[in-house]
Order: structure tokens, then sequence, then C-alpha cells
């Protein structure tokens, strides 16, 4: 079973060598928080070590779809506050 490299572009390239961005346009990284899923290969992995400040990797088990990505960045359904108990809030504190 193969395993795959997860990629994301942490910090900008901004002001950074030609030769830099290159590497991360390689990689398919073009905006920052953006993931990318590479097979866990040499020529990855020479290519992750040369951008290695600017990237977070993480070795997983299968590439997920860009679904699966954005569901696991969107927050959990919570608690909201109601206008009315802040209005509530406010009169406690004025008293």
């Amino acid at each position: 079973m193969s395993s795959y490299f997860r990629v994301t572009l942490h910090r900008s390239a901004i002001g950074l060598p030609e030769r830099t961005r290159g590497v991360l346009a390689a990689l398919g990284l073009r905006r920052r928080a953006q993931t990318v899923f590479h097979p866990a290969e040499p020529q990855f992995a020479g290519m992750i070590f040369k951008v290695k400040e600017l990237v977070r990797v993480a070795e997983v088990d299968r590439a997920l779809t860009k679904r699966e990505v954005s569901a696991e960045r969107t927050p959990d359904a919570g608690f909201y506050v109601e206008s009315r108990v802040t209005d509530r809030l406010r009169l406690q504190q004025k008293q």
C-alpha cells in the first residue's frame, strides 16, 4: 500500500528567489493554506526538502479529495449568541 505526502503551503514565497517559487509551482502550490497530495517518492521528497521552511508536511495513507479537505477545515456547528441575550448582558453590566 502506498502512502502520500500531504503538503500545505504555510508561508508565502513573496520576495524569495525564482528557483524557490519554481519548486512551489512544480509542487502545485499557489496560495497560502493550499493543500496538495503527492505520492511518497524520492523526487517529491527532494522538492519538499527544498522548500521545507515554507510548507507543512504530513504522511497520510491516501489522498483526500478537495471536498474532504474543505470539510476538514470547516468548523463544527456551534452555539450562537442571540441579540436579546447580549442586550440583557449589557444592561446587567451597567448596573
